[in-house]
């Protein structure tokens, strides 16, 4: 008999979607013996947070997260709100006791960011960012590969994170391009992601060298136009503690991108690539191979062996993005269970965070920054 965990989620917009989705999945495909209860949703909204809970399957919505933070029937604070305020609601359930998931990045600055990971370091609750991308079955298979040597030393890795979602000059400003809100645009809204993938495959980052770029400076907001604060596309070269050089690309604006998430990794022994818009297959390169057998390869990733993929469907169906954040609810459960931290966690948090601020100043100084 599975043990009830009361969750209350703070946001009702895309990402509350898809936490809401994960909530109600994990325990129908990842049975444990905790169960999350989707006791509250919270958005400033009144009536969108009410709709939000009838089709997301909340139990209750309330427009006051402080409310809900200090309610005794919550375990879990799942953060899905603007950026600016992460740290505030962190810090605030950390000294409730209760557990935190969190949305990336994990605040707006890197100030901000250390207060949230001292917040549940004095109060001892376990805490997760939600890096998803580290939940793509393929991801986690080659995260499996580089533990095993298969690439041996490596000498390149590339990140590159492109969309297309702000190529319309008519797009109306939101909290997203606005930097008292978001704390960055590309490069702390999708470059974050593509940092935390390149710590989490090849190691620590030393020192980067940043450039940032505003394309359309104002953009439609009511009555006459708003100033754009952040930055629509980010690029910069990193050297890494392992010896090898990283090469990172974020933007919103290339066109015919979708949501194009992919890295590159480059060893003396093989190489890997992975593109999220084909997120069930991996690029394998094995120079361990006779000559005459090498070349890339591609590896369907839909085997029962592989990460994450025996709880689904029969072998050869394809997963989808909506399962990267069942895959990591269900291991932020697992880690609950088994009283251990969950990873990436806050102090990961940091680690991008730090990355992210590094590049900012990079490109204001024009110079290399070191971390």
């Amino acid at each position: 008999m599975a043990t009830d965990v009361g969750v209350a989620l703070l946001g009702t917009g895309f990402m509350g979607k898809a936490h809401s989705n994960a909530f109600r999945q994990v325990s129908r495909f990842f049975p444990g013996k905790l169960e999350p209860r989707m006791r509250v949703i919270c958005g400033t909204n009144g009536p969108k947070a009410q709709a939000a809970a009838e089709q997301y399957g909340w139990e209750e919505a309330d427009t006051d997260w402080r409310r809900a933070i200090e309610r005794k029937d919550i375990d879990i604070i799942d953060i899905c709100t603007p950026n600016h305020l992460h740290a505030e609601q962190i810090i605030a359930a950390a000294a409730a006791g209760k557990h935190i998931i969190c949305e990336k990045p994990l605040a707006a600055s890197l100030a901000e960011a250390r207060a949230a990971a001292d917040a549940v370091d004095r109060a001892g609750v376990k805490n997760m960012l939600m890096f998803n991308y580290r939940r793509v079955p393929a991801v986690a298979q080659a995260h499996q590969m580089i533990e095993a040597g298969r690439l041996g030393r490596i000498y390149h890795y590339r990140g590159v994170y492109l969309q297309d979602n702000l190529v319309d000059p008519l797009r109306p400003l939101s909290w997203r391009m606005q930097k008292q809100f978001a704390g960055s645009g590309a490069l702390g809204d999708i470059g974050s992601h593509a940092v935390d993938l390149a710590l989490w495959l090849n190691g620590d980052i030393e020192s980067v060298i940043g450039m940032l770029t505003t394309f359309i400076k104002e953009r439609p907001s009511g009555a006459a136009p708003g100033e754009v604060t952040v930055d629509d596309d980010a690029s910069f070269l990193a050297r890494f503690r392992n010896g090898s050089v990283g090469v990172f690309s974020a933007s919103r604006f290339c066109t015919g991108r979708r949501n194009a998430n992919t890295f590159d990794i480059y060893g003396g022994d093989g190489s890997l690539r992975f593109d999220l818009e084909r997120l069930n297959e991996l690029e394998w390169y094995d120079r361990t191979a006779p000559v005459v057998d090498r070349g890339f390869r591609t590896m369907p990733i839909l085997e029962r062996d592989h990460p994450y993929v025996a709880a689904w469907w029969p072998v050869g169906h394809a997963l989808g993005w909506e399962h990267t954040f069942v895959h990591a609810i269900h291991d932020f459960l697992t880690c609950l269970e088994q009283n251990r931290m969950p990873e990436p966690n806050f102090h990961d948090g940091v680690k991008v965070q730090a990355v992210l601020e590094a590049v900012q100043f990079s490109a204001q100084a024009g110079m290399w920054q070191a971390l």
